[in-house]
């Protein structure tokens, strides 16, 4: 395994005001130079992006002159995403805007894509593949994310060859931790005695991502870019069903998950690891670990562990 050298470099970090790149500003902050672009639609993300000890740069990838902001930097984590729900909005802000970020820091060492698993094809509990069928996965609740995605997934290839810039692209597995993520908002769903939506072939199977992992990871991501650009699953190690990490909560809160049965939400979206393995090893926190600290950060809102 390759671990990019990122401390004393300088990163850029793109949707840095958003639930998974956030974080990645505040740790990388303490060793590296981080600029952490974003529309900075409000004042307040960019101060408080700036007391992470982060550089704040305004960019818009629907806009690419906005781009003429961005100095010269060592490597790329690209978080940003568009889902307004307008295919042509979306398809040109995460595709074409892929495309002209990757253009502006063609001399970048790495340039790391956070893509989703969200572009599978819906193929019931078996674990996906990097190579097995893509589709239109999100389109009940996001109907253009999967699309949008998959754009974005094939322009980077492109812009990694023509550039001449070694590229990751790391499809990620629900991403979570003290403030956000699905566990958090099921947890929200459960104290506000809402339902859930799950799929009807159940149990519904993940690889929850604790953000302490990927924050430890994404430099072994960027150590494995090349100009072939390959493609890998991101998740945690561990596989666990929707119902289970619920139940879990409710184990230690005494709140109850009401599940609703729906054809059309999300089904299953486990990952095979065996490349992640080899790129990155395995992930560290365990899925209940990661659950209980997400629990004890919440006491100031009326959680009672038990």
């Amino acid at each position: 395994m390759n671990r990019a050298p990122i401390e004393g470099s300088r990163i850029l970090i793109t949707g840095a005001t958003g639930q998974f790149a956030r974080p990645l500003v505040s740790a990388y902050a303490a060793t590296a130079q981080v600029f952490a672009a974003a529309r900075y639609g409000k004042q307040e993300d960019h101060d408080a992006i700036a007391a992470l000890g982060a550089i704040p740069v305004r960019i818009d990838l629907s806009h690419p002159e906005s781009l003429s902001a961005l100095p010269d930097v060592e490597f790329v984590i690209n978080a940003a995403v568009a889902k307004s729900g307008d295919f042509e909005r979306d398809l040109r802000d995460n595709a074409e805007g892929v495309g002209h970020l990757m253009a502006k820091v063609r001399n970048a060492r790495a340039f790391l894509h956070i893509s989703t698993t969200g572009v599978y094809a819906y193929e019931g509990h078996r674990p996906r593949k990097e190579n097995d069928a893509l589709g239109d996965n999100h389109r009940a609740m996001f109907p253009t994310y999967s699309i949008a995605k998959i754009a974005a997934e094939c322009v980077v290839r492109f812009a990694a060859a023509a550039f001449d810039l070694p590229a990751i692209i790391a499809r990620m597995s629900v991403p979570y931790g003290d403030d956000g993520g699905w566990p958090y908002f099921h947890l929200l769903a459960m104290q506000n005695h809402q339902p859930i939506t799950v799929h009807p072939e159940r149990p519904n199977f993940y690889n929850p991502l604790h953000v302490d992992d990927y924050i430890e990871k994404m430099p072994y991501l960027l150590g494995a870019a090349s100009c072939d650009a390959m493609t890998t699953n991101l998740g945690g190690s561990q596989m666990v069903a929707l119902e289970e990490w619920c139940a879990h909560i409710g184990e230690r809160t005494g709140l109850v998950p009401i599940f609703e049965e729906q054809a059309n939400a999300f089904g299953s979206l486990a990952i095979d690891t065996t490349l992640m393995h080899a790129l990155i090893g395995e992930t560290k926190v365990d899925w209940r670990d990661g659950i209980d600290r997400m629990l004890q950060a919440r006491l100031q809102d009326g959680i009672v562990l038990s």
